[in-house]
């Protein structure tokens, strides 16, 4: 038998204390109170402005120019100018008075005078020397050192420089003596010198920026025997020296 459609089936619980649905209703019970919560209102992030972008934009593309210009420039002075690197030359190198310590000392005397010829081979540049300095080599080990006073060459010219050494039981290593007692009973000792020079190159007013020069000189062999008196002269004539920035 059917029941009436428009009653409510009973023999049920009452579902959570609610009275039961009414018909034609989707959802008969009372609704939760809303939660409230916090309203959250996000601060914009600061992009930056089309103007300051394109200003930054433009300003890295005027610096990019700028050192292509600069670049070009640079490169044109240096194919119009062609510059070129002094040559040095030992043309002579005396010693007197040389004397290098006993079985029970490790010194070195002596008096060194080296002259030098140095040839400025560019057509269109000077070049000035400051701050010259030389150095005496035994092999590794530093001798004495000197100061030249600083000079000028014009273009294609030559000019003839001297550098005076002298050490007094100056102190050095003990394999130092033992080597120069074996050179002098060959005949010979041979020493080295460095040049350094702060240099720079003009043309005309134009300038370039102090740079660095270095020079080294090897292999300058000095006629020095066991039987000498400790004076001798350079065996071999004049030697090139090799130049570099």
């Amino acid at each position: 038998m059917q029941g009436d459609p428009s009653r409510p089936a009973t023999g049920y619980p009452v579902p959570n204390g609610f009275p039961p649905p009414q018909p034609g209703v989707a959802y008969p019970y009372q609704a939760p109170p809303p939660q409230s919560y916090p309203y959250y209102n996000p601060q914009p992030y600061p992009y930056p402005s089309s103007s300051s972008t394109s200003f930054a934009r433009r300003f890295l593309t005027a610096m990019i120019v700028v050192f292509f210009l600069i670049g070009v420039s640079i490169l044109i002075l240096w194919l119009v100018l062609r510059p070129r690197l002094p040559a040095f030359q030992v043309d002579s190198l005396s010693v007197s008075n040389f004397s290098s310590g006993s079985n029970y000392s490790s010194s070195i005397t002596g008096l060194w005078n080296v002259g030098f010829s140095v040839y400025n081979p560019n057509k269109k540049m000077s070049i000035s020397y400051e701050e010259v300095q030389s150095l005496l080599f035994y092999k590794s080990e530093l001798i004495s050192q000197t100061r030249i006073p600083p000079f000028k060459q014009g273009k294609r010219n030559q000019t003839v420089i001297d550098a005076s050494f002298s050490a007094t039981a100056t102190y050095v290593h003990r394999w130092v003596v033992n080597d120069i007692s074996g050179d002098r009973a060959g005949g010979s000792v041979s020493f080295s010198v460095i040049v350094d020079a702060r240099v720079q190159f003009r043309a005309g007013g134009w300038r370039a920026r102090n740079r660095l020069l270095r020079v080294l000189c090897e292999g300058l062999s000095v006629g020095i025997s066991s039987n000498s008196s400790g004076s001798g002269t350079l065996v071999g004539g004049a030697k090139d020296c090799r130049v570099g920035l």
